[in-house]
């Protein structure tokens, strides 16, 4: 894997296991380092978090301790409860699986038995439903390219990143990632952070944050003011959210209008399944529905890989896309899917049995 090899013993030993599946991203991070000069070091973006925070092996529950592998009645289910909603939650979906009833003491076991029972896109449709995140292993193999990219704006004359202003709007991993690369590449980037939703990765590792974010400028705004909101995009020459369309819109950004304002401008839309899908993803529930997974020791079920390792995989996706838009003269509105950056890895694998996961 040429500079990109997984070989001076600075990752936990378990991440060797992702070193088989990494062609494609190394294909992408050469092309990167190509267009910006950057050298992406894969080993540093896509487990230096799990280094820092001292993560255990992730099995079937994820290093993060979050996300966890369920068999269902027909395959394999990841249900992520990342955030204290999900957990509260839980109850209302026993009960659109079948398992109500007050909680025991230990509800992740009582989902596990009522998941067990059900096919596995009804147990994902119903966490969906409740706005807890949740893939069915496999499911998006095939369904689509990892960037998609549309002319929605003019093209201009390509600038030096020294002279691109980028506006960050995303959190947590994916999103700032691309930033970063973008960043070192010379851009000046703006972090713009809602005073009442900070980005949940302040919570996490303080080193890690400040490894996704040194060097760029923060911004806290109110954004029900939409005046000052839109004053963060007015000279920007890169957007870079995760959130649903209809959200921005309602906050009085747009993609379509911001790229038709001025040419050579580039928004980068990281998403879970794509635009025009709501389902809510992180990195290790979008990694399984890519059927990013690894198998258990017994060879018998799927494990996860890494940690949270769709969402380092994307952001490197995404800052390539953003570079090659600005390099072509931008005007791309470009829309990376988490788990479909996932699923081109995964499919990159030599075999590995039968990853689908069935029972």
């Amino acid at each position: 894997m040429e500079n990109y090899a997984l070989a001076d013993g600075r990752a936990p030993a378990w991440t060797r296991s992702a070193g088989d599946r990494l062609h494609p991203l190394v294909a992408v991070a050469r092309d990167l380092t190509e267009l910006t000069g950057v050298p992406v070091d894969l080993e540093t973006e896509l487990f230096l978090r799990a280094r820092l925070a001292g993560l255990a092996a992730p099995g079937r529950t994820s290093a993060g301790g979050s996300c966890h592998l369920m068999r269902a009645a027909d395959g394999w289910v990841a249900v992520n409860l990342a955030r204290p909603d999900d957990h509260a939650a839980l109850p209302a979906l026993l009960n659109l699986l079948g398992g109500g009833g007050e909680l025991e003491r230990d509800p992740l076991r009582r989902l596990r038995r009522a998941v067990a029972a059900r096919p596995a896109a009804e147990a994902v449709d119903h966490a969906q439903l409740l706005g807890v995140a949740a893939a069915f292993l496999g499911s998006e193999t095939g369904r689509r390219p990892p960037v998609l990219r549309e002319h929605a704006g003019r093209v201009g004359t390509p600038k030096p990143f020294s002279a691109v202003r980028v506006t960050d709007f995303s959190a947590l991993w994916a999103g700032p990632l691309c930033a970063r690369l973008l960043g070192l590449a010379g851009a000046d980037v703006v972090k713009v952070e809602c005073a009442g939703r900070p980005d949940g990765a302040r919570r996490g590792t303080p080193a890690f944050y400040r490894h996704l974010h040194h060097g760029h400028r923060s911004v806290v705004l109110d954004f029900a003011d939409r005046d000052a909101l839109l004053a963060t995009v007015a000279d920007a020459d890169v957007v870079i959210e995760a959130s649903r369309p209809r959200a921005l819109r309602r906050l009085g950004l747009c993609a379509e209008r911001f790229l038709a304002a001025r040419p050579g401008r580039v928004w980068v839309s990281v998403t879970g399944y794509g635009r025009d899908d709501d389902r809510i993803a992180f990195g290790d529930d979008a990694a399984v529905a890519g059927g990013l997974v690894s198998l258990g020791p017994d060879g018998g079920g799927p494990t996860f890989l890494g940690d949270a390792i769709a969402d380092p995989v994307t952001g490197i996706y995404a800052a390539q896309a953003a570079a090659r838009s600005l390099r072509e003269g931008g005007g791309h509105l470009v829309c990376v899917s988490m788990a479909a950056c996932a699923a081109e890895l995964a499919d990159s694998a030599p075999g590995d049995g039968d990853r689908d996961g069935r029972p």
